[in-house]
């Protein structure tokens, strides 16, 4: 199967290097071996260059680390790291891991490829990394989506208003772009290439112990990194708790989320391969898989649409529309029966139980099922003292916290609990127009059960 024409765009207009001793991919967003679009483009290229590929990745440590990265996070991406590289491996794709930024690697190694290949992502400082690179190399530049179904700009030209504008225009494509990736055979292996200054990823623990990064918040045992645990709870979920996925996704006592967000967020696993897998499943009815293709799809590709047109998706300004603005605005000076600080709030000491058990989900696993992450949102909006204090602490402890924090779900979830991708509804005390959660949504769900499955979660990080 070929790579869709539509994930490719050239970036520069160099040509390629005759005398590159390899073809360079950056594997940066897309970090697996497999079913990634940008990897195979580099094999074929490979292949009819008589060359083998280098696969590199760029660790930020220290001072220039990750934004709001910490040591749960970078846990789980270097377990992920080491998976692909024995993926890599075995097919015959040198890896290299080095600490630097990606464009500082990718710059530094294209001096001797032939052309270099990207994948791709959406925030800010992505798009930086890519102007770096541009600006510091001389050789072809090639770019590859892996990490959506429909590229964002081939879905729209524009930012969204809802899901219910987006949707029509990702369904008319999405079948264009649903296609089984087989793995392209390498023609001229990279055995006998070295990288200076690369780190032995043989042990990832050692790899993190010896990084300086915030240690504060500890890396979770519920969520072992990499595409082989990514497939292996796929392959679990579709074979059991998928067959309720639209009767039971709203409860997070029924176990029915698939737990996909984090590996997804870290590139571990591709959105084309959960679809084509959801699709092909035995179990799950036509009404559950198209339920679970319009969050994985859909919903999700929303966000980067949010986050790609939006140059401030990270500021209340913004990424908050003007009604919800103005509307919180004019609300700002009502009373707020409760007001907690950042501790209070991440050490679950509020007057809502239930909100304290789902903060302690999120605190103590990386993890808080879609249904709870809205109420978890409405409420700190609520007990804050302004809107924009909310809404930056709100996006603080989230990203904190979560393994799938920091990415366009998060930006765009957290722009939702202040009115982004939603309409105005009854006007009330410090919400205005802005839609507003009240306890109701606890009990929708079975709020004991929830309370038990998070203890015994919570005590197994602990044991």
């Amino acid at each position: 199967m070929t790579i869709e024409p539509g994930r490719i765009r050239r970036l520069n207009e160099a040509g390629v290097n005759e005398r590159g001793r390899y073809v360079l991919y950056l594997l940066q967003q897309a970090n697996r071996s497999r079913f990634n679009p940008a990897l195979e483009l580099a094999v074929e290229e490979a292949n009819e260059l008589g060359l083998p590929v280098l696969a590199v990745f760029g660790l930020l440590d220290g001072s220039n680390g990750f934004p709001e990265a910490n040591a749960r996070h970078y846990a789980f991406l270097l377990e992920g790291l080491a998976d692909a590289a024995a993926g890599l491996a075995k097919r015959g794709i040198g890896f290299a891991l080095r600490k630097a930024s990606p464009a500082e690697i990718a710059i530094d190694l294209a001096k001797d490829a032939a052309l270099l290949v990207l994948d791709r992502g959406y925030l800010a400082i992505q798009k930086r990394w890519y102007d770096e690179i541009l600006a510091g190399v001389d050789i072809r530049v090639v770019q590859v989506e892996g990490d959506v179904v429909v590229p964002v700009e081939t879905a729209s030209d524009k930012h969204e208003f809802a899901a219910r504008t987006l949707r029509p225009k990702i369904r008319r494509q999405l079948d264009d772009f649903l296609h089984p990736l087989p793995a392209r055979t390498v023609q001229h292996r990279a055995d006998a290439l070295s990288v200076k200054g690369a780190l032995d990823l043989s042990d990832p623990a050692k790899v993190l112990a010896g990084m300086t990064l915030d240690r504060s918040v500890a890396p979770v045992r519920r969520f072992r990194g990499g595409e082989t645990q990514a497939r292996r709870r796929l392959k679990a979920y579709l074979a059991g708790p998928f067959r309720s996925y639209g009767a039971d996704r709203g409860k997070p006592e029924a176990e029915a989320a698939s737990h996909m967000s984090p590996y997804l967020h870290f590139g571990q696993i591709s959105p084309v391969e959960i679809a084509l897998a959801v699709r092909a499943a035995a179990t799950g009815s036509a009404e559950d898989k198209d339920a679970y293709i319009e969050e994985l799809v859909v919903r999700r590709e929303l966000a980067m649409n949010h986050v790609h047109y939006t140059p401030h998706y990270d500021t209340f300004a913004g990424a908050v529309p003007d009604w919800a603005r103005t509307a919180l605005a004019e609300r700002s000076g009502d009373e707020r029966p409760h007001l907690y600080s950042d501790e209070e709030l991440t050490e679950g000491r509020t007057h809502d139980h239930y909100w304290n058990v789902a903060m302690a989900e999120m605190r103590e696993t990386g993890f808080m099922h879609n249904h709870l992450r809205m109420y978890w949102g409405k409420k700190i909006l609520e007990w804050s003292a302004t809107p924009e204090e909310g809404f930056q602490r709100t996006l603080r402890i989230n990203n904190r916290y979560f393994l799938d924090g920091r990415d366009p779900n998060s930006f765009t979830n957290v722009a939702w609990v202040y009115g982004l991708h939603d309409r105005p509804w009854a006007r009330r005390p410090i919400f205005g127009t802005v839609r507003y959660q009240s306890e109701n949504s606890i009990r929708k769900i079975d709020a004991k059960a929830y309370e038990a499955t998070v203890r015994a979660l919570c005590d197994a990080e602990k044991s």
